[in-house]
Protein backbone atom coordinates (compact mmCIF):
# COMPACT_ATOMS: atom_id res chain seq x y z
CA UNK A 1 0.00 0.00 0.00
CA UNK A 2 1.12 3.61 -0.60
CA UNK A 3 1.06 6.41 1.76
CA UNK A 4 1.78 10.24 0.57
CA UNK A 5 3.74 8.58 -2.30
CA UNK A 6 5.49 6.06 -0.68
CA UNK A 7 5.14 2.60 -0.11
CA UNK A 8 4.96 1.46 3.62
CA UNK A 9 7.43 -1.36 3.26
CA UNK A 10 9.89 -2.68 1.12
CA UNK A 11 11.40 -5.62 1.75
CA UNK A 12 14.21 -5.86 -0.12
CA UNK A 13 15.07 -9.70 0.11
CA UNK A 14 18.43 -9.29 -2.40
CA UNK A 15 22.07 -8.13 -1.53
CA UNK A 16 23.78 -7.79 -4.82
CA UNK A 17 25.20 -4.52 -5.55
CA UNK A 18 22.55 -3.93 -8.88
CA UNK A 19 19.71 -5.18 -6.71
CA UNK A 20 20.53 -2.70 -3.87
CA UNK A 21 20.94 0.26 -6.04
CA UNK A 22 17.48 -0.05 -8.12
CA UNK A 23 16.19 -0.71 -4.62
CA UNK A 24 16.79 3.24 -4.08
CA UNK A 25 14.21 4.26 -6.64
CA UNK A 26 11.74 2.61 -4.70
CA UNK A 27 10.24 4.88 -2.27
CA UNK A 28 9.45 3.40 1.19
CA UNK A 29 8.76 4.46 4.51
CA UNK A 30 10.45 0.91 6.05
CA UNK A 31 13.09 -0.53 4.00
CA UNK A 32 13.78 -4.20 5.37
CA UNK A 33 16.93 -6.07 4.64
CA UNK A 34 19.05 -8.47 5.62
CA UNK A 35 21.11 -8.94 9.11
CA UNK A 36 24.55 -8.02 8.86
CA UNK A 37 26.04 -11.28 8.65
CA UNK A 38 24.25 -11.94 5.66
CA UNK A 39 24.77 -8.27 4.18
CA UNK A 40 27.50 -7.45 1.42
CA UNK A 41 27.75 -4.62 -1.50
CA UNK A 42 26.85 -1.71 0.81
CA UNK A 43 23.40 -3.44 1.52
CA UNK A 44 23.25 -1.92 4.83
CA UNK A 45 23.29 1.89 3.04
CA UNK A 46 19.96 1.09 1.42
CA UNK A 47 17.57 -0.23 4.23
CA UNK A 48 16.66 0.82 8.09
CA UNK A 49 14.96 -1.96 9.36
CA UNK A 50 16.40 -5.74 9.17
CA UNK A 51 15.87 -9.22 9.62
CA UNK A 52 16.80 -11.19 12.48
CA UNK A 53 20.19 -12.55 12.68
CA UNK A 54 19.72 -16.44 12.54
CA UNK A 55 23.20 -18.27 11.48
CA UNK A 56 22.75 -21.18 9.80
CA UNK A 57 19.22 -21.65 8.34
CA UNK A 58 18.02 -22.85 5.06
CA UNK A 59 17.63 -19.61 2.23
CA UNK A 60 14.50 -19.85 2.32
CA UNK A 61 14.01 -19.57 5.68
CA UNK A 62 15.44 -16.52 5.68
CA UNK A 63 13.48 -15.59 3.28
CA UNK A 64 10.71 -16.11 5.47
CA UNK A 65 11.87 -14.16 8.21
CA UNK A 66 11.39 -10.98 6.12
CA UNK A 67 7.59 -11.35 7.30
CA UNK A 68 8.36 -11.06 10.88
CA UNK A 69 9.14 -7.19 11.11
CA UNK A 70 5.47 -6.97 9.18
CA UNK A 71 4.12 -8.38 12.37
CA UNK A 72 3.65 -11.86 11.38
CA UNK A 73 5.49 -15.26 11.25
CA UNK A 74 6.20 -17.77 8.73
CA UNK A 75 5.27 -21.27 10.72
CA UNK A 76 4.71 -24.04 7.30
CA UNK A 77 6.15 -24.00 4.37
CA UNK A 78 3.34 -24.77 1.53
CA UNK A 79 3.81 -24.39 -1.98
CA UNK A 80 0.84 -24.50 -4.62
CA UNK A 81 2.58 -23.90 -7.96
CA UNK A 82 -0.19 -23.07 -10.65
CA UNK A 83 0.39 -26.24 -12.80
CA UNK A 84 -2.03 -26.60 -15.94
CA UNK A 85 -4.05 -29.20 -16.71
CA UNK A 86 -2.64 -29.45 -20.24
CA UNK A 87 1.17 -29.94 -18.72
CA UNK A 88 -0.15 -32.81 -16.88
CA UNK A 89 -1.67 -34.07 -19.57
CA UNK A 90 1.33 -33.68 -21.36
CA UNK A 91 3.58 -34.90 -18.97
CA UNK A 92 1.15 -38.30 -18.46
CA UNK A 93 1.87 -39.09 -22.27
CA UNK A 94 5.92 -39.22 -22.14
CA UNK A 95 5.88 -42.44 -20.54
CA UNK A 96 3.40 -44.93 -19.01
CA UNK A 97 2.25 -45.81 -15.52
CA UNK A 98 3.31 -49.22 -15.95
CA UNK A 99 4.66 -49.20 -12.04
CA UNK A 100 8.37 -49.10 -13.55
CA UNK A 101 10.03 -46.52 -10.56
CA UNK A 102 11.24 -43.30 -12.89
CA UNK A 103 15.01 -41.48 -12.35
CA UNK A 104 14.94 -38.14 -13.85
CA UNK A 105 17.66 -36.34 -14.47
CA UNK A 106 18.25 -33.11 -14.84
CA UNK A 107 21.88 -32.34 -15.06
CA UNK A 108 22.68 -28.74 -15.65
CA UNK A 109 22.98 -25.88 -13.84
CA UNK A 110 23.16 -21.99 -14.72
CA UNK A 111 26.60 -22.48 -12.76
CA UNK A 112 28.80 -24.53 -15.12
CA UNK A 113 31.06 -25.05 -11.93
CA UNK A 114 28.30 -26.80 -9.92
CA UNK A 115 27.71 -29.49 -12.96
CA UNK A 116 28.73 -33.14 -12.41
CA UNK A 117 30.54 -34.79 -15.16
CA UNK A 118 28.59 -36.49 -17.73
CA UNK A 119 29.98 -40.32 -17.33
CA UNK A 120 29.03 -40.03 -13.78
CA UNK A 121 25.74 -39.37 -14.44
CA UNK A 122 25.80 -42.22 -17.31
CA UNK A 123 27.47 -44.45 -14.66
CA UNK A 124 24.80 -44.11 -11.66
CA UNK A 125 21.70 -44.15 -14.46
CA UNK A 126 23.12 -47.56 -15.83
CA UNK A 127 22.91 -48.28 -12.22
CA UNK A 128 19.23 -47.33 -11.95
CA UNK A 129 18.32 -49.35 -14.86
CA UNK A 130 19.94 -52.38 -13.98
CA UNK A 131 18.04 -51.94 -10.69
CA UNK A 132 14.95 -52.28 -12.76
CA UNK A 133 14.37 -48.19 -13.13
CA UNK A 134 13.09 -46.00 -16.11
CA UNK A 135 15.64 -43.29 -16.48
CA UNK A 136 14.37 -39.70 -17.96
CA UNK A 137 16.71 -37.13 -19.15
CA UNK A 138 15.22 -33.69 -19.17
CA UNK A 139 16.72 -29.94 -19.58
CA UNK A 140 16.04 -26.67 -21.64
CA UNK A 141 17.07 -26.20 -24.87
CA UNK A 142 21.13 -24.87 -24.44
CA UNK A 143 23.78 -26.33 -26.52
CA UNK A 144 25.28 -26.77 -23.27
CA UNK A 145 22.75 -29.21 -22.09
CA UNK A 146 22.42 -30.67 -25.54
CA UNK A 147 26.01 -31.07 -25.61
CA UNK A 148 25.92 -32.95 -21.44
CA UNK A 149 23.02 -35.18 -22.68
CA UNK A 150 24.53 -36.68 -25.78
CA UNK A 151 27.70 -37.37 -24.10
CA UNK A 152 25.42 -39.15 -21.16
CA UNK A 153 23.48 -41.16 -23.52
CA UNK A 154 26.78 -42.37 -25.46
CA UNK A 155 28.38 -43.12 -22.19
CA UNK A 156 25.30 -45.23 -20.86
CA UNK A 157 24.99 -49.01 -21.32
CA UNK A 158 21.65 -48.35 -20.68
CA UNK A 159 20.44 -47.41 -24.03
CA UNK A 160 20.71 -50.87 -25.69
CA UNK A 161 17.82 -51.83 -23.50
CA UNK A 162 15.13 -50.07 -25.95
CA UNK A 163 12.75 -49.23 -23.59
CA UNK A 164 14.73 -47.65 -20.63
CA UNK A 165 16.22 -44.62 -21.33
CA UNK A 166 13.81 -41.44 -22.48
CA UNK A 167 15.09 -38.21 -23.93
CA UNK A 168 13.29 -35.16 -23.04
CA UNK A 169 15.97 -32.82 -23.01
CA UNK A 170 14.49 -29.14 -25.42
CA UNK A 171 10.61 -30.99 -25.93
CA UNK A 172 9.15 -29.52 -22.55
CA UNK A 173 7.89 -26.16 -21.44
CA UNK A 174 8.61 -23.83 -18.30
CA UNK A 175 5.10 -24.73 -17.54
CA UNK A 176 5.15 -28.45 -18.27
CA UNK A 177 8.52 -28.96 -15.98
CA UNK A 178 7.08 -28.85 -13.06
CA UNK A 179 4.67 -31.62 -14.22
CA UNK A 180 7.77 -33.79 -15.57
CA UNK A 181 9.42 -33.39 -12.08
CA UNK A 182 6.23 -34.71 -10.32
CA UNK A 183 5.61 -38.00 -11.99
CA UNK A 184 9.83 -38.92 -11.09
CA UNK A 185 9.88 -40.73 -8.20
CA UNK A 186 13.50 -39.42 -7.54
CA UNK A 187 14.93 -36.31 -9.19
CA UNK A 188 19.22 -36.06 -9.92
CA UNK A 189 20.20 -33.05 -10.39
CA UNK A 190 23.45 -30.24 -9.04
CA UNK A 191 22.19 -27.00 -7.31
CA UNK A 192 19.76 -25.95 -9.69
CA UNK A 193 16.49 -24.42 -10.44
CA UNK A 194 14.69 -27.71 -11.15
CA UNK A 195 16.28 -29.29 -7.70
CA UNK A 196 13.50 -26.39 -5.87
CA UNK A 197 11.07 -27.36 -8.48
CA UNK A 198 11.29 -31.04 -8.09
CA UNK A 199 10.95 -30.44 -4.74
CA UNK A 200 7.90 -28.03 -4.52
CA UNK A 201 6.24 -30.90 -6.66
CA UNK A 202 6.79 -33.23 -3.60
CA UNK A 203 9.29 -35.25 -5.43
CA UNK A 204 12.30 -36.24 -3.48
CA UNK A 205 15.39 -35.18 -4.86
CA UNK A 206 19.30 -36.96 -5.20
CA UNK A 207 20.60 -33.75 -4.55
CA UNK A 208 24.77 -33.25 -5.91
CA UNK A 209 26.67 -30.93 -3.24
CA UNK A 210 30.18 -29.53 -3.39
CA UNK A 211 30.39 -25.87 -4.68
CA UNK A 212 27.44 -25.02 -2.44
CA UNK A 213 25.97 -26.31 1.19
CA UNK A 214 22.84 -28.53 1.01
CA UNK A 215 21.92 -27.30 4.57
CA UNK A 216 21.49 -23.91 2.70
CA UNK A 217 20.30 -24.03 -0.62
CA UNK A 218 19.46 -27.89 -0.88
CA UNK A 219 15.76 -29.71 -1.34
CA UNK A 220 14.01 -27.17 1.51
CA UNK A 221 11.56 -30.48 2.37
CA UNK A 222 14.34 -33.55 2.78
CA UNK A 223 17.91 -33.73 2.48
CA UNK A 224 17.94 -37.36 3.24
CA UNK A 225 19.47 -38.59 -0.42
CA UNK A 226 21.64 -35.14 -1.37
CA UNK A 227 25.54 -36.28 -1.61
CA UNK A 228 27.46 -33.38 0.78
CA UNK A 229 30.88 -33.19 0.12
CA UNK A 230 31.07 -29.04 0.58
CA UNK A 231 32.91 -29.59 3.55
CA UNK A 232 35.65 -31.49 1.24
CA UNK A 233 35.53 -28.71 -1.02
CA UNK A 234 36.21 -25.83 2.11
CA UNK A 235 38.87 -28.14 2.94
CA UNK A 236 40.54 -28.09 -0.43
CA UNK A 237 40.17 -24.96 -2.10
CA UNK A 238 39.85 -22.66 1.58
CA UNK A 239 41.77 -24.91 3.58
CA UNK A 240 38.92 -24.30 6.44
CA UNK A 241 36.22 -26.77 7.28
CA UNK A 242 32.78 -25.50 6.63
CA UNK A 243 31.73 -24.63 9.75
CA UNK A 244 34.43 -21.81 10.01
CA UNK A 245 33.36 -20.34 6.51
CA UNK A 246 30.99 -17.61 6.46
CA UNK A 247 27.08 -18.71 6.11
CA UNK A 248 26.31 -18.80 2.52
CA UNK A 249 30.02 -18.80 1.00
CA UNK A 250 30.28 -20.53 -2.79
CA UNK A 251 32.90 -22.97 -3.26
CA UNK A 252 32.81 -23.14 -7.01
CA UNK A 253 36.59 -24.09 -8.71
CA UNK A 254 36.90 -26.32 -11.38
CA UNK A 255 36.94 -29.91 -10.47
CA UNK A 256 34.98 -29.15 -7.41
CA UNK A 257 32.45 -30.98 -8.33
CA UNK A 258 34.83 -33.88 -9.02
CA UNK A 259 34.78 -34.55 -5.00
CA UNK A 260 31.39 -36.04 -5.98
CA UNK A 261 32.17 -39.71 -6.67
CA UNK A 262 29.63 -42.05 -8.41
CA UNK A 263 30.09 -44.20 -5.38
CA UNK A 264 28.38 -41.27 -3.36
CA UNK A 265 25.35 -40.93 -5.53
CA UNK A 266 24.56 -44.86 -6.02
CA UNK A 267 24.90 -44.68 -1.99
CA UNK A 268 22.09 -42.17 -1.86
CA UNK A 269 19.87 -43.85 -4.56
CA UNK A 270 20.10 -47.26 -2.51
CA UNK A 271 19.07 -44.91 0.98
CA UNK A 272 16.33 -43.74 -1.01
CA UNK A 273 15.71 -47.62 -2.31
CA UNK A 274 16.09 -48.85 1.41
CA UNK A 275 13.51 -45.95 2.36
CA UNK A 276 11.17 -47.31 -0.18
CA UNK A 277 11.18 -50.43 0.61
CA UNK A 278 10.55 -49.90 3.80
CA UNK A 279 7.75 -47.38 3.22
CA UNK A 280 9.54 -44.31 4.43
CA UNK A 281 8.93 -42.12 0.84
Amino acid sequence: LKSQGKFEALLQMQVAARANLLSAFVPAVRRIGYDESRSKDLHGLFVNERIPDRPGIHVLDAIGSFCEPLGLRQDEVVWNLPVPDAAREWARAQWSDDGTPTLLISPCSSHVRRNWRSERYAAVADHAASRGWRIVLCGGRSQLERDTTDAILAAMRAPAQASSVLDLVGKDTLKQLPALLERADLVMTPDSGPMHIANAMGSKVLGLHAASNPKRSGPYSDLRYCVDRYDDAALRYIGKPASELKWGTKIEHDGGMDLVTVEDAITAFERYLSDRGAGRH
